[in-house]
Order: structure tokens, then sequence, then C-alpha cells
């Protein structure tokens, strides 16, 4: 079975969905709301501890029904299926892709099940105070030196997961900028500090440029026999590893299936099991791995994944709609949308589809956002009163982790209220002045989990990986490549050598 290459726009349903927007373009989700009572309770999906409301859309049945007879008319199951069987997908590079046998806890290939009881040994190591500096002292500080997505998700991870961390202090250095270097290197002790170089090809550009400037700062102090206690790898480049100085039993593998934005569950996650401990790390991927069921199984009505995505098709294809905001309420959440925006906007940032056509539909919606409340200080005047249609994704978790509770309630009545306020407005109010009109009609979705876990934040992630993998499908992209960022690296390699 071939992985489909359907182009969206010439399908039954592309022209259904067509005609059925001329038809919804003008309607007020307020009228939806008064027309239907149980519109509510109807749109909504319940799932372990997630509850996802996607009632305040400009959506009816209809429309649901409609984009889900695109779905399958590109096939979406096929490929959902061809995906998790490890068929090579991604054809620009020959690789499959398989992020989500990092996680198949239950049925773990057995290099991955080594890797884990390496990370696990390792991690142990570090947090016991067993691994000893080049002067017999314990591990204090970690540094993850990475870029893209050996940077993005551990280091998003690491924070959403800080209540749960342990005395380990980690940072992330990543921008070629050597001002960023030098700050982080003040802070650090070298007899007290490891090292962990992520590069799946042990080249990148950006990754090399720092630790070869770091390992230059180690050894103003130590000797080069001591590198080994203080640098480990995440490489599948094992000669340039060991050359760099890194001991090869300290050489954690990552596997060409698995793509450096979907990385974050591999060994590339090393920095979070040493952060939080392993067992933590294994909560959240078994976390991911039930989303991965319930992605893989559930019909697409009452599919999480799916739902998202297909909605977000329905304004970016229909309503031309560019952008979508993602909101979550909790300050832990703040490194989120940086890594949403690597995984979303660089899979799905293509104007080349699967049949080697150039398209002329829109693809790849830009996705920005920050935490609430501080986001309704900032932008959302633009959300409740500005011209342009952005969809929103509100995040928030019924029980805060401090149980400071009088907070909570407070940032909790801000999260249901801003959803509330942009689909109501002041539509058929009286208004003194037009300046405070609000026309209301701004579609939101709201994802509220029971409480902040590695095993939920698991599940959060593998929603949105889901999300745009089906936006991919049904746009007819190759969603696991990422050309687009090659140019520039040679422009910038010509420059150097000019």
């Amino acid at each position: 079975m071939n992985f489909p290459s359907v182009n969206p726009t010439k399908t039954k349903a592309w022209r259904k969905l067509q005609q059925h927007f001329s038809e919804m373009k003008d309607v007020h989700m307020m009228d939806l709301f008064k027309k239907d009572d149980a519109r509510a309770n109807r749109m909504k999906i319940e799932w372990n501890d997630f509850q996802v409301d996607f009632s305040k859309n400009r959506i009816t049945d209809k429309s649901l029904s409609l984009l889900i007879e695109l779905a399958e008319e590109v096939k979406l199951k096929d490929a959902i299926q061809l995906q998790f069987d490890g068929e090579k997908i991604n054809k620009t590079e020959g690789r499959a892709v398989l992020h989500t046998a990092l996680r198949d806890l239950d049925n773990l290939k057995p290099e991955v099940k080594e890797t884990l009881q390496k990370m696990k040994l390792f991690s142990e190591k570090i947090i016991s105070g067993n691994w000893r500096g080049y002067t017999g002292k314990a591990i204090t500080d970690i540094v993850n030196i990475g870029i893209g997505g050996s940077d993005l998700g551990p280091k998003m991870v690491t924070e959403a997961l800080s209540y749960y961390k342990n005395h380990l202090q980690v940072h992330y250095v990543s921008n070629v900028d050597g001002d960023h270097i030098s700050e982080t290197l003040k802070k650090l002790n070298r007899e007290t500090t490891l090292f962990i170089v992520v590069s799946k090809s042990f080249t990148t550009q950006e990754t090399l440029a720092n630790a070869i400037t770091i390992k230059e700062w180690f050894l103003e102090k130590g000797n080069p026999q001591d590198i080994s206690k203080h640098f480990v790898g995440v490489s599948t480049n094992i000669e340039e590893a060991t050359s760099f100085g890194i001991s090869k039993e300290n050489i954690f593998p990552i596997w060409d299936w698995v793509g450096g934005r979907f990385s974050l569950w591999s060994a590339v996650g090393l920095s979070i099991c040493c952060s939080v401990g392993y067992q933590h790390f294994e909560e959240l991927l078994q976390g991911a791995n039930e989303m991965d069921h319930h992605f893989k199984e559930e019909n697409f009505s009452d599919n999480i994944p799916v739902q998202l995505a297909l909605i977000s098709i329905w304004y970016a294809n229909f309503f031309n709609a560019e952008t979508e905001a993602v909101i979550p309420y909790t300050q832990y959440l703040e490194k989120f949308v940086p890594y949403l925006q690597q995984a979303i906007m660089e899979s799905n940032g293509k104007g080349v589809d699967r049949n080697d056509d150039f398209v002329d539909y829109q693809t790849g919606t830009i996705v920005w956002g920050n935490v609430g409340t501080n986001a309704q200080h900032a932008f959302f005047q633009l959300l409740h009163q500005g011209t342009k249609l952005i969809p929103v994704d509100f995040i928030g978790f019924s029980e805060s982790l401090h149980g400071n509770q009088k907070h909570h309630s407070l940032l909790m009545a801000n999260f249901f209220a801003q959803s509330q306020a942009l689909f109501q407005g002041t539509y058929k109010k009286e208004v003194a002045d037009n300046f405070k009109s609000f026309k209301g009609n701004k579609p939101s979705n709201t994802i509220l989990i029971s409480k902040l876990t590695p095993k939920n934040l698991g599940s959060l992630i593998a929603i949105y990986e889901h999300k745009l993998f089906v936006q991919g499908v049904i746009w007819n992209l190759f969603s696991f490549d990422q050309w687009g960022v090659q140019l520039g690296k040679k422009l910038a390699d010509k420059k150097l050598l000019s």
C-alpha cells in the first residue's frame, strides 16, 4: 500500500465544503448555541484526564461530517496505518517516521529498550552523585548543547516539569551567539558540570561550534583525558563523537527513523531524565503512547487530534485564516509555543505536494502565543477587536501543583471567560460607542486537563504531533523533511569561506 498522495482540492468533499462555507461564512456562533442546547456537550471529547471542547467554533454537525468526508477521501486512515507500520513515508529522505515506537513501552524495539535502560542507569548515576567529575566531585549542573529539535523539545519538557525536578540545575545552549555561551559558562564550575552534546550527525554547525568553544573553556583547567568524565553525546556518528573526546560508552544512539523535532522521546531527552528522573520520563512516554493508541484506533468523529486538525483545515483553507494562537494557562508551559512553532511550521511549511507539484492552496498555519494571563495584557486586544480571524487553543489545568487555590481560581476564571468573550462579544447588545463593541464569533478550542503531570504532558504533546500529521496528509505534503532550512545554511558556509 502506497502512502496516499491526493490533491485535496480535487476531491468531492472539498467542493462540498466550499459550498458549505458560503452558507456558513456569516453565521454567528451565538445563534448556533441558541438553536441547540446540547451543542456544548455534543461537541466535546472526554478522554483520560482530558476534556476537549470544540463547540465554540464556526461549525455545525454538517461541517464536521464534510470534513470527515475529506479525511476519508484523502485516505487518512491508510496514512495513519502506514506511519505506525514503519513504512518509509518520508519519501524525500527515504526514511520511516517512527517516533511513536520510542514510547511503545509494551512493544519496544530491542535497540530502543536497550537505550532506555542505558538512559535510566546513566541518569540514576548522575542524580545519586555516583558519577564523579575529574576532581572527584559530584555533578551539580548539566548543559544540553543542541539546536532545533535537540534543544526545543527537551528544554520545553524540562521547564514544564520543573515541579518534579531534583537538585540538578539544567541549562540549554543552542544559539551560535557567543554571548549566549558566555552567559551560561559564567554560572558554571568545570569540576561539577556535565555537558550533553546532541547532534544526530555530529556535524550541525551551531552545535559543533558551541561544543568546541565549551571544550576549550573546559580545557583551560581540565586535561584532555578528563573530557570523558564531563562530556557525553547523543548521535549516530560514533566516529566524530569519539574524535571529539567522548568515550564510546558515553554515546547514546538515535536512529534515522526519528526526526529531530519529534526526538525528545529518545536519548535526545537525556537532559529530561537527569532533571526529573527516569520514572517521570517513562511516565511522559506512557502518556504519549496512550494518545498514540487513541489516534490510531478511535473513530475520526471522536478522535482528538483528527478533530483539531480538521477544524484547523476549515479555517485555513476556507476562511483563509493564516495563524493560530495557543494559550496555555500555566507558567510551566511558557516554552510550549516555541516548541510547537518548530514542530508545526517546519513540518507543514511546504509549497510542493507529494506528487512533486506546486500547490495552489494554503498550507502551514503560523503558530504563535504566550501563557495566560500574560497574553491577555499583550495581544488579546487583536484577538477580540482586530480584523483578523485567529482561532485559539486554550489549554488549562483543573488542579494547580502547589495548591494556591485563590490564585488558581482567578487563573481559571480568566481561562473560561476569555473563550466565552471571544465567541460571544457584545453580539445583539446595545453599545453606546462603537469602540466598545465586540463582534464576537471568534473561534476557540478549550483543552482542559485535570493536572500537569508527566503523563498528561506526554499526551498533550502527542496531540499536536498527530494533529500536524493529519494536516500534512490532507494538504498532501511531506511533513517530515525540512529542505527549506538548507539553503540558508549553505549560504552561511559560503560567507564564512569568502
